[in-house]
């Protein structure tokens, strides 16, 4: 059964203040997603180096701390994977306020945005809907907290988000490991 994002958010936030670290969990889960999207090897613990650079200072967590993160990585590459699992950003729940869960996307497609570079430095390489997806990001990074808590503003924010999770999977489809197709049905052979 999957963790609730609030839950999730509460236990990263708890273990984020225990280690002094200021980071929100949004900001983690849109690095760590920055750097699965941008196709850091997705052997052991290859992420751990380059989020520990952005979100520490390149210094080990500590263990408990490490042990989220590390369930964090495992749940995301899982739903990127596979779209039956459904990724989704690590975002408050709607019963927050509007102002508060679109500063959250804000500093989620921000670290988003530092992960992906840091992991593929040939973004301006990439394709033309790749380019276009990313510039818009960068637009939505700078998007202004001060919202009406009203359906119009309620209805832009779900639109947001999920441009935000669709240009997340478009970069990993660009970028993330080749996955291998399923050919079982290819193989069959009808007499």
């Amino acid at each position: 059964m999957a963790i609730p994002p609030s839950l999730c958010i509460e236990r990263l936030l708890a273990a984020l203040a225990a280690a002094d670290i200021g980071q929100h969990p949004v900001e983690v889960h849109g690095a760590l997603v920055g750097l699965i999207c941008g196709g850091v090897e997705q052997r052991a613990e290859a992420w751990v180096k380059p989020l520990l650079e952005l979100m520490n200072d390149g210094q080990p967590l500590p263990q408990e701390l490490h042990r989220l993160v590390a369930e964090l990585y495992q749940d995301t590459v899982t739903r990127l994977v596979d779209f039956e699992f459904g990724f989704t950003p690590l975002l408050p729940e709607e019963e927050e306020p509007l102002t508060m869960r679109v500063e959250a996307l804000s500093l989620w497609v921000q670290s988003f945005l530092t992960g992906l570079a840091i992991i593929q430095p040939k973004l301006n390489q990439a394709s033309a809907d790749v380019r276009e997806a990313i510039k818009d990001l960068a637009e939505i990074a700078q998007v202004e907290f001060d919202v009406s808590d009203d359906q119009e503003s309620e209805r832009a924010y779900t639109e947001l988000a999920e441009f935000v999770r669709m240009a997340a999977i478009l970069c990993y489809s660009e970028f993330g490991p080749e996955l291998p197709l399923d050919d079982t049905e290819a193989s069959t052979v009808l007499h």
